[in-house]
């Protein structure tokens, strides 16, 4: 399918009315013929000819030709309108599913300002080719091709001296085209840019501002503006090129009329009428000559529209709906990676990873930062699919099972909070948004965020601002756990959730959450051990490898990485663990404070 085909496939459902709305338009065209014959009746037969008893008819057939040609106008304009913006309804509409089911790939790739263009400025082009150029288009064809038959039959002399504009319209016309398309395509290329340019800057302005870099930044968008000032410019010397050479155009045909024509009354070979006829039927020549050049300026922004946003969306998920999908409504939680390696862009990420963790169990994944750590949960919920080996939940494998029935069993808070402009509320039952207030209160106090969110303006009811702005880090962490608790998921991922809390809201969040044991399989991925001390396993990664697995006692004891950390962490305390063994030793981490 080409972009043109895709684009009339949304124009196929309009095609009915669109039909009837060229008839109209062609009726309109039929009409206009009407005044210029008249007129040319009333200088013959009423100025000349003295016959005045039919002046009042000719002056009723004008009103009434006005008026109706009028009201069909009227009438084409709102089906066109109202097409264009049906069409544009449905076409919007497809393009968000599009991005909605891309995959993380994609949006690695693509920068939000371009996603945005796509959906503004170029979905407006198209709005604007289908309510106004479609008929314009034809319109001006028509009312062109009229206006020469009708200049034919009054006189075909001269009718052949103004078919001569012809074919240099039609060249001028073609190399207007063909030069303005590189240009549009270089807008367009700009206008994202400085999309992406002014989201950026105004999504990250607490940091802009935090580092004083206002200046900064206004050189940055200025070189954006300047580039897309540029490019506009570049089109608009095309235009200059070209258009003057349509307003001569069309010129010429007066001076072709006015001197021609002249001529030929003063020798007899015309009357009068029908020079003013011939003069009636000259804006219908005037018009299109003077609307060819902006016409195919906004057939060519159409068409590299159409272009850009078709080969946005035409770009298949990395990540495919399996064919007979399994579909799960509960999991048990049973989980089991064999073998499994991830590449991305030819770069290693994870290698030979083998564990299997049974349903209920608490695992905690601990390792440097770029270690592959929370690739391992990308590639449970299949954001990502293994380059090699297999991921299994209660027996499955992943690529074999149903992406919404997986991904709807996995309740997941990410390592980047993502909140919306939507009350607290709004915010922890996204996951759930039919669940009852006490649901949402209950999961709150299992995040220990209920005691805060009681404290703000208006309770749960509160307004948060665009990606949470006016919470904290450790306020927005707690949200989003207790989003991620409230789908009472069978598997439970909490990335990096606790950083940003103290140690006492953390051992409170811990306690709660063990409450949690044997119901979910629950994964944690923390820097700080206390985090997950307490796990039924511990999952040590570096550079992409498992390189140490067991308890938190098994891993001390071998002294290997994960005694380096905890060493790093809470200082030497072997001669804690040996004075008053490893049970004070966990109480000391749970309390916070030194063993006396």
């Amino acid at each position: 399918m080409t972009a043109m085909q895709w684009f009339f496939s949304f124009l196929k459902k309009y095609r009915t009315k669109l039909i009837f709305a060229m008839i109209l338009v062609t009726v309109s065209s039929l009409i206009a013929i009407v005044n210029p014959h008249v007129a040319g009746i009333i200088v013959d037969d009423i100025i000349e000819g003295g016959n005045r008893k039919i002046l009042p008819l000719m002056m009723i057939i004008m009103v009434v030709t006005n008026l109706v040609r009028a009201v069909i106008k009227y009438w084409f304009l709102l089906i066109f309108e109202k097409s264009s913006q049906g069409m544009l309804y449905t076409m919007r509409d497809y393009v968000y599913r599009k991005l909605l089911a891309q995959d993380f790939n994609f949006y690695n790739k693509n920068r939000t300002g371009d996603l945005m263009s796509r959906q503004t400025g170029d979905m407006e082009a198209i709005r604007h080719f289908v309510a106004f150029v479609i008929y314009s288009v034809y319109e001006n064809i028509l009312l062109f091709l009229i206006a020469l038959v009708m200049i034919f039959i009054v006189d075909w002399r001269m009718a052949l001296c103004m078919i001569a504009v012809l074919p240099l319209t039609a060249v001028t016309t073609a190399k207007q085209l063909k030069a303005v398309k590189p240009a549009f395509h270089n807008i367009r290329q700009h206008f994202s840019s400085l999309n992406t340019s002014v989201q950026e800057n105004i999504s990250g302005n607490r940091v802009v501002k935090a580092f004083t870099k206002e200046d900064y930044e206004i050189e940055k968008f200025n070189k954006e503006n300047d580039g897309y000032r540029e490019a506009e410019l570049g089109a608009a010397n095309i235009w200059r090129k070209y258009v003057p050479i349509f307003e001569f155009l069309a010129n010429v045909l007066s001076i072709i009329l006015y001197l021609v024509g002249g001529i030929m009354v003063v020798k007899g070979y015309m009357s009068m009428g029908k020079l003013v006829t011939v003069s009636g039927y000259l804006w219908m020549l005037n018009q299109p000559l003077r609307q060819a050049g902006w016409l195919a300026n906004d057939y060519q922004r159409f068409v590299t529209s159409v272009e850009k946003i078709y080969t946005t969306v035409m770009v298949e998920p990395t990540i495919q709906e399996p064919e007979n999908a399994v579909a799960r409504k509960h999991f048990h939680g049973d989980i089991e990676f064999a073998h499994v390696s991830y590449h991305a862009d030819d770069e290693v990420i994870l290698r030979d990873i083998n564990f299997h963790i049974k349903p209920g169990q608490t695992v905690g994944i601990i390792g440097a930062t770029g270690s592959g750590k929370s690739t391992l949960m990308n590639l449970l919920c299949r954001f990502y699919d293994v380059t090699e080996g297999e991921v299994k939940i209660d027996g499955i494998n992943l690529k074999d099972m149903d992406l919404y029935s997986l991904r709807d069993n996995i309740g997941m808070a990410m390592q980047d909070v993502f909140l919306f402009s939507d009350t607290i509320e709004g915010n922890i039952a996204y996951g759930r948004p039919n669940c009852s207030f006490e649901e949402v209160e209950a999961v709150a106090k299992i995040a220990n965020a209920h005691d805060f969110i009681l404290q703000m303006p208006e309770g749960y009811d509160t307004i948060v601002g665009e990606r949470g702005v006016g919470l904290s880090g450790g306020q927005k962490q707690r949200i989003s756990l207790a989003r991620a608790l409230l789908k009472n998921p069978s598997i439970i991922i909490l990335d990096d959730t606790t950083s940003a809390v103290d140690m006492e809201t953390e051992s409170q969040i811990q306690s709660e959450l063990g409450s949690l044991q044997d119901r979910h399989t629950v994964f944690i991925i923390a820097h700080r051990i206390s985090s997950i001390k307490d796990a039924d396993q511990i999952l040590v990664v570096d550079d992409g490898r498992i390189i140490e697995a067991g308890t938190h006692d098994e891993l001390l004891e071998r002294e290997n990485y994960y005694y380096t950390v905890f060493h790093h962490q809470y200082g030497d305390f072997d001669a804690i663990v040996k004075d008053n063994g490893s049970r004070r030793h966990n109480e000391w981490l749970k309390g916070g404070s030194k063993v006396g």
